[in-house]
């Protein structure tokens, strides 16, 4: 028999409370044969999701499944699973080496990302199992202590994290004709300016510069012109690689594309203003800052995992950037609105495998001097 798991699994603080779910479908008729969802205590988001895939790949045997298709909205599960990517983080080794055991058992399994808003039923029975044990009572779970924690390096001094963090420097990239104009400008691919260059080249220098960053200094950056010029012209001064990373694309500004910040709250004025107040809201045909910061914080868990203990470049833009310092700083939204980034702006922040941050530096321009 053929079977379909779907899986997810969540964790409200990362690490935070956390939860699974996982359903087993009938893959030619999409009956639901089995569900799971557990809450887990406290664990990160990469836990939980590959609590999701052990439960659902047990609950497929359990009904008597030969073949499996799973299906799933993490990508590092996915890509890890089907042995594109190697699992370096310790937390992450026996849970992967579980799953594959229990893969084993079936005939044939395959593993397909598929996004968040296809992923819904899984995703609903996390999130049952995290409010449920939210409502269990005041006390709070005991934190669970993460594999291979004793062999983690000693904490550091002021903030207890542990182990070696992957530090992610945040380059924002240079000027272009539409931030000349001061024009929203997401997905429209433009060039950098004369001056963008130039910009793009001091902070190239500047970054050579830095402790830790070397020809072998990974470089990933939004696919967009102005961005992967950026990069380019970096790479030229450290010697170092540029991959492309879709999940660094700015915020789709849908319609509003090229208006000025006037030019789109004249023509969409009640829309406008809720999305300036409200992250959820959508701007007309394209994302709210919600759907960015979901996509940026997969993105910040994928660079933790393959570059674990290392220093790696992202050069991206305003949105993302500042998504990927919300998360280290731990703050809401707002921090969306009250945060300047100037263009070829440097910000650095640093991720340890316990789940601490630490957010080094902020909209650094002293290399444009």
């Amino acid at each position: 028999m053929r079977v379909r798991v779907e899986a997810d699994g969540g964790s409200r603080g990362n690490p935070g409370p956390a939860g699974f779910g996982a359903v087993v479908r009938d893959a030619a008729t999409g009956e639901v044969l089995a569900e799971r969802a557990e809450a887990i205590g406290v664990a990160t988001n990469n836990v939980a999701e590959y609590r999701g895939l052990i439960a659902g790949l047990a609950a497929a045997a359990e009904v008597g499944a030969d073949a499996v298709e799973v299906a799933m909205d993490s990508k590092l599960v996915v890509e890890q699973m089907s042995g594109r990517w190697q699992v370096k983080h310790p937390s992450m080794k026996p849970l992967a080496r579980e799953a594959g055991e229990l893969a084993a058992r079936f005939d044939h399994v395959t593993y397909t990302w598929i996004p968040r808003e296809r992923n819904q039923y899984a995703d609903r029975l996390a999130n049952q199992a995290m409010d449920e044990q939210a409502g269990a009572g005041s006390a709070k779970p005991e934190p669970a202590r993460p594999v291979g924690s004793e062999n983690r390096t000693p904490p550091t001094s002021w903030s207890g994290a542990t182990g070696a963090p992957t530090k992610i420097l945040l380059l924002r990239h240079g000027q272009t004709p539409m931030s000349v104009d001061r024009r929203y400008s997401g997905r429209g691919d433009v060039d950098l300016t004369e001056l963008g260059a130039t910009q793009a080249q001091a902070a190239g220098r500047r970054i050579a510069k830095l402790d830790g960053v070397d020809a072998d200094t990974p470089i990933l950056a939004s696919p967009l012109a102005r961005t992967a010029a950026t990069a380019a012209v970096v790479a030229a001064e450290t010697g170092g690689r540029v991959r492309t990373h879709s999940g660094l694309l700015e915020t789709d500004f849908g319609r509003w594309e090229g208006l000025t910040f006037t030019e789109a709250a004249e023509r969409d004025q009640d829309l406008h203003r809720r999305w300036l107040s409200d992250t959820s809201v959508t701007a007309p045909g394209g994302e709210s800052f919600d759907a960015v910061h979901r996509r940026v914080t997969e993105v910040r868990d994928e660079l933790v995992e393959e570059f674990a203990g290392r220093t790696v470049l992202v050069v991206s833009h305003v949105t993302p950037i500042k998504s990927l310092l919300r998360l280290g700083l731990d703050v809401g939204p707002s921090l969306l609105f009250r945060l300047h980034l100037d263009l070829a702006s440097l910000s650095i922040v640093e991720f340890y495998p316990d789940g601490n941050a630490s957010v080094r530096l902020v909209n650094d321009i002293s290399h444009l001097a």
